[in-house]
């Protein structure tokens, strides 16, 4: 399927090297759409009744939205790549989006964008995950 991603990746006018472009391209997607359904979901938590009992979840949304937009801004960068800071932000990634997968599990049977955000973030790790093993 072509993208605006694919587009750019296969656009870009020097190597990138061994980085598997399927994996990047999906990893940046997936960072994407999850800061997308985080931002969403914690506004929909805002909106919800029994608010008070969801602050650790919007907390939570909010910090893997800031983490994943970022995220994907490192990984759209290619010029002068140092793949320590690559791995170092992934592993963020990863670990964020776990939690707030978890988090979001936990009130998935009351509210169903908390289990659309719960899939998204599990979606979203182990995109990061992918592309950690195969920058080896």
């Amino acid at each position: 399927m072509t993208t605006t991603v694919n587009d750019m990746l296969r656009t870009y006018p020097a190597d990138l090297g061994g980085v598997d472009r399927e994996a990047m391209a999906r990893c940046i997607e997936e960072c994407v759409a999850c800061a997308q359904a985080c931002t969403a979901c914690a506004d929909a938590c805002l909106s919800e009744g029994m608010v008070g009992d969801l602050t650790k979840c919007i907390r939570t949304d909010l910090d893997c939205a800031d983490v994943c937009n970022a995220t994907a801004s490192v990984l759209s960068r290619h010029t002068g790549y140092d793949a320590n800071i690559t791995r170092a932000v992934l592993q963020a990634c990863a670990t964020v989006c776990k939690a707030c997968a978890d988090e979001c599990a936990t009130h998935a049977d009351t509210h169903e964008h908390c289990r659309v955000c719960a899939e998204a973030c599990r979606r979203c790790e182990q995109a990061c995950n992918e592309l950690l093993a195969s920058l080896g």
